[in-house]
């Protein structure tokens, strides 16, 4: 069974930066794409970013493009993260991320959470004004 755990939370003032991080472990002989998901206070939970096994190509949201980087650790393909920068007081939510077989549709559907077939128990992320 596939275990996830985010790291690298916490409070920053606007405008500054935080790094997350994902360690996945238990996979077996496969290939997995990597999504974060974010959950605001009263929302529901969205996409942020995604990235595929060989960390090649990299997908995001528009409310991030420009500012958060996704990477995959080449050494240890279960390493994923999350690079966030010039943070604003809509990323305040629940980092979230998880993992998928990545099928040849995966990413057709990316954006949605039911590709994903494992998930962590999140990481908390507060951008104060």
């Amino acid at each position: 069974q596939v275990r996830l755990v985010e790291s690298g939370g916490g409070l920053v003032q606007v405008g500054g930066s935080l790094r997350l991080s994902c360690t996945a472990s238990g996979r077996a002989f496969s290939r997995y794409a990597t999504g974060w998901f974010r959950q605001a206070p009263g929302k529901d939970r969205e996409v942020v970013s995604a990235v595929t096994w060989n960390g090649l190509t990299k997908y995001y949201a528009d409310s991030v493009k420009g500012r958060f980087t996704i990477s995959r650790d080449n050494a240890n393909r279960d390493m994923v993260y999350l690079q966030m920068d010039s943070l604003k007081s809509e990323d305040t939510g629940i980092y979230y991320c998880a993992d998928g077989r990545e099928t040849p549709d995966f990413f057709s559907y990316y954006r949605r959470e039911d590709p994903y077939e494992s998930w962590g128990q999140g990481t908390q992320v507060a951008v104060s004004s």
